[in-house]
């Protein structure tokens, strides 16, 4: 994590303006670790405390644990036709398919890091739960919900990216004045 933390870290370093950032199921612990944002976005993501990883919390479901396959290496995939109910299972059948096909192994350790910084408690931050999340338990997102600054809704399941990128947009597009010259 400490080296995904530095990539998102350098990115936000280069720009001119602090951006709006949105981290994604793990990528919630990344985003909790970096300074010099403007906001947060915590999409169906770990907004990690003090001490806490992903990977301790808990808050997999089943249905997640089910689909991981432990590789030799000790990385981890997904099994395919698991991976589309779990993550994609409220997406279209296309669409789901092609993100499938786009995962990638995860790294040994994934998810078992913890930020050193907790950039929610100084910087605004949008949490939103997908209610019919089959991933991370949507109870689990209430509980770190109830850390951002403000916190939405959405009847959907763990990536509205793929299913309802409108709700993303949308958000960006009402976030993002508050935030430009």
């Amino acid at each position: 994590m400490a080296a995904d933390t530095a990539v998102v870290q350098a990115a936000i370093d280069a720009l001119p303006e602090p951006p709006v950032v949105l981290g994604h199921s793990y990528g919630g612990s990344v985003i909790t670790g970096v300074r010099g944002a403007a906001h947060l976005v915590y999409l169906a993501a770990f907004a990690l405390d003090t001490g806490e990883s992903a990977a301790g919390l808990g808050g997999a479901s089943q249905q997640l644990k089910d689909a991981i396959v432990a590789e030799p290496d000790g990385s981890t995939t997904l099994h395919p036709s698991l991976a589309i109910d779990t993550l994609y299972g409220d997406c279209p059948e296309p669409l789901a398919a092609r993100a499938v096909g786009l995962l990638r192994a995860q790294a040994p350790g994934c998810g078992r890091g913890v930020p050193q910084h907790h950039s929610w408690k100084k910087t605004p931050s949008t949490y939103v739960i997908c209610a019919q999340d089959r991933a991370i338990i949507p109870g689990l997102q209430r509980t770190m919900a109830s850390r951002c600054t403000d916190v939405r809704e959405w009847q959907t399941g763990h990536s509205p990216f793929v299913g309802r990128p409108d709700l993303i947009v949308e958000l960006l597009r009402e976030l993002l004045p508050m935030y430009t010259a």
